[in-house]
C-alpha cells in the first residue's frame, strides 16, 4: 500500500492451535452450563458484513506477478496481499484457483496452472493452495476458492496445452471463440468435469465457499459461438437461448446440491455480470441499457436466487452513481429487490480497478459514496473489489478513504442459513500486559472463531454485547489488545462463533486497567 498508508492495524492472537485456549485450557464441553445464561446471543445487525478483495491469477493479474520467482518469492507476495486486506479490516479474500481448466492445487484431473510456474503442467514443488489457506486462516481471513468452469486458453493452439489437459484429451469439447479457446456448456460430459473439478477441491481442502465469477458462455465478440452440433444432439428441440440456460442452470444447481451435501458449512456463490435483463426487454429487469447476462452469457442469475442454488450474489457493479446506461444506485435497488424475502446473500462487486480512469472515476470518493449508498438497503452484506493490486496500489488514496469512511473497525461476516451457534466461552481472563491488555478465554469445543468487544469503564459481568464495540475476530485462544490507553478502565467480553458465523451468548466479562506505561 502506497507509502504505507494502512499499515499497523493487528491484533497479536495467540494459543488454539489444537483447540486449547491461550493458556492451554481445554475445551468447553458440549452442554455445559453458559455462565451468563440469562444473556441472549446477539442478534444480525448492520455492522456485519463481508469485506473482501478478488486475488486474479490468470494473466498474473495480482498473483504471483512472476511465475517464474522461486516459491519463496511468490509466497512473500501472497501473504502482502493478505496482510494489505487485514490492513484494510476485511475479512475474506475470493482467490482464483482454477483459471483455465488447470490447477493452482494438485489436481488428479488437470494440470498446473501455467500462471503459477510459468509452464502449463510444471510442478511449483509446493501444495500452493494449502499455503494459501492455511495463511488467510491465520490471518482469520475467510478463503472463497474461485473456479472459471468453462475458460480453457487464451489462443487456440491445442498443442500448447500439458498433456495432461482435459481439453487436449477430448478435442470434440472445445469451441474456438473470440481468440480463445472455451468448453461447450451443452456437452454434459463438459458439466461433470466442471463439477469434478470443484468437488476435489471440496473434498481435500479446508475451504469456505466455492465461487464463480461471470464467465458461462463466453461474451459475445462478433459471429456465434459454434455449438450448432451440440444443439442439434442435446437441444431437444427447445429455443436455443432457453436450452444454452438450461445448461448452465443444470451445472449451478448440481453443484449447489453436491457441495452442501458434502460440507453444509462450505458456502456457493455467485458473482454475475451486474446486470440481468433491461427493463426494455422484460418488465422485472433494471432501468438500464447494458449488455444483458441473461441473454448475452446465458447466465439467468435471477432464477438462481429465486430457486436458492446460490447461497450469496455478488454482482459486478462496476458503473459510477449516475451512469446513463447502467446507473450504480439503480442497480443496487433492483438487486435488493430480488434477494428480498430469500435467504441469498447480497453483497456488491466493486470496480477498484476503475478509480482515475475516466472522468466519473476521477474522484477518489466514488466507491465511498457506493458504502454510503449501500446503508440505505439492508439487503446489501458487504461488498468485494476488484481486484487486490488495486487495493493495494491505493491510487489517489481510494483505498485508505475507504477504510477511514467505513473500515475503522472489524466486522463480522452475516451469518449464512442453517446451523446453530457454538457453545459459549468460558473463564474470560484479562491482565495488563507490556503492549496493552492480554485477553484469554476457554474456548468452545464447537468454535470456528472468537469474537472480542471492548467496552469502556467498569460494567456487569453479565451483560448483553454491543455490536459496535468489536475490536477482534480471530481463530485462537487470546489476544493482546494494543488499543487499551494506558491507566483506562475496560470490560471485556467474548463470544464464539461456527463455520457460518453463528454467534453465541457472551460469557462472563472481565474489567480491568491498562497499564499506565
Amino acid at each position: 500500500m502506497a507509502a504505507g498508508a494502512l499499515a499497523g492495524c493487528g491484533i497479536p492472537v495467540f494459543g488454539g492451535t489444537d483447540e486449547r485456549g491461550g493458556d492451554g485450557r481445554a475445551p468447553v464441553p458440549a452442554g455445559a452450563r453458559a455462565e451468563c445464561a440469562d444473556v441472549p446471543a446477539p442478534g444480525d445487525s448492520k455492522e456485519r458484513e463481508l469485506r473482501a478483495m478478488w486475488i486474479a491469477t490468470v494473466g498474473n493479474i495480482d498473483w504471483p506477478k512472476d511465475p517464474r520467482a522461486s516459491a519463496a518469492e511468490q509466497k512473500k507476495q501472497f501473504t502482502r496481499l493478505l496482510d494489505t486486506a487485514r490492513q484494510m479490516n476485511m475479512n475474506a479474500v475470493f482467490v482464483q484457483i482454477r483459471p483455465n481448466s488447470d490447477a493452482f492445487y494438485d489436481s488428479p484431473i488437470e494440470p498446473w496452472s501455467t500462471w503459477i510456474t510459468g509452464t502449463q503442467g510444471k510442478d511449483p514443488g509446493y501444495d500452493v493452495l494449502e499455503f494459501m489457506l492455511e495463511e488467510a486462516h491465520a490471518r482469520n481471513l475467510e478463503f472463497h476458492a474461485w473456479f472459471n468452469p468453462y475458460r480453457i486458453a487464451r489462443h487456440t493452439d491445442l498443442d500448447k496445452l500439458d498433456a495432461k489437459s482435459p481439453a487436449r484429451k477430448n478435442p470434440g469439447w472445445v469451441r474456438e471463440y473470440g481468440g480463445g479457446m472455451w468448453y461447450d456448456p451443452g456437452i454434459p460430459q463438459v458439466r461433470e468435469l466442471a463439477t469434478k473439478a470443484v468437488m476435489d477441491v471440496v473434498g481435500k481442502y479446508d475451504i469456505d465457499a466455492v465461487h464463480f465469477d461471470d464467465y458461462f458462455y463466453p461474451y459475445p465478440e462478433g459471429g456465434e459461438f459454434s455449438d450448432q452440433a451440440t444443439y442439434k444432439a442435446h437441444g431437444g428441440g427447445m429455443d436455443k437461448g432457453d436450452w444454452r440456460r438450461r445448461n448452465v442452470d443444470l451445472l449451478i444447481e448440481d453443484l449447489s446440491r453436491k457441495i452442501h451435501d458434502a460440507k453444509p458449512w462450505v458456502q456457493f456463490g455467485i458473482s454475475p455480470f451486474g446486470v440481468w435483463r433491461n427493463k426494455n426487454s422484460d418488465p422485472a429487469g433494471s432501468d438500464t441499457r447494458a449488455l444483458q447476462s441473461y441473454d448475452d452469457i446465458y447466465a439467468d442469475t435471477r432464477k438462481w436466487i429465486k430457486k436458492g442454488w446460490v447461497d450469496y450474489i455478488t454482482p459486478q457493479l462496476y458503473w459510477p452513481i449516475g451512469d446513463p446506461r447502467a446507473d450504480y444506485a439503480e442497480l443496487v435497488a433492483w438487486w435488493a429487490e430480488q434477494v428480498e424475502g430469500t435467504d441469498v446473500q447480497l453483497t456488491i462487486g466493486q470496480g477498484a480497478y476503475r478509480v482515475g480512469a475516466d472522468a466519473a472515476w476521477k474522484d477518489p470518493a466514488e466507491l465511498s459514496r457506493h458504502l454510503t449508498l449501500n446503508d440505505k438497503y439492508p439487503q446489501v452484506r458487504g461488498d468485494v473489489y476488484f481486484s487486490a493490486t488495486d487495493i493495494t496500489e491505493n491510487r489517489r488514496g481510494f483505498a485508505e478513504r475507504l477504510r477511514d469512511d467505513h473500515y475503522r473497525r472489524p466486522a463480522l461476516r452475516p451469518a449464512a442459513a442453517g446451523g446453530d451457534a457454538p457453545q459459549p466461552v468460558q473463564e474470560t481472563a484479562a491482565e495488563p500486559h507490556d503492549d496493552g491488555v492480554k485477553v484469554t478465554w476457554r474456548p468452545s469445543r464447537d468454535a470456528a472463531t472468537y469474537a472480542v468487544y471492548r467496552a469502556d469503564g467498569e460494567r456487569p459481568g453479565c451483560a448483553p454485547v454491543d455490536p459496535g464495540h468489536l475490536i477482534a475476530d480471530v481463530r485462537g485462544g487470546g489476544i493482546i489488545d494494543p488499543g487499551a490507553e494506558p491507566g483506562r478502565t475496560y470490560t471485556y467480553y467474548v463470544t464464539a462463533l461456527d463455520r457460518r458465523h453463528h454467534q453465541s451468548a457472551p460469557a462472563r466479562g472481565v474489567t480491568v486497567t491498562a497499564p499506565k506505561g
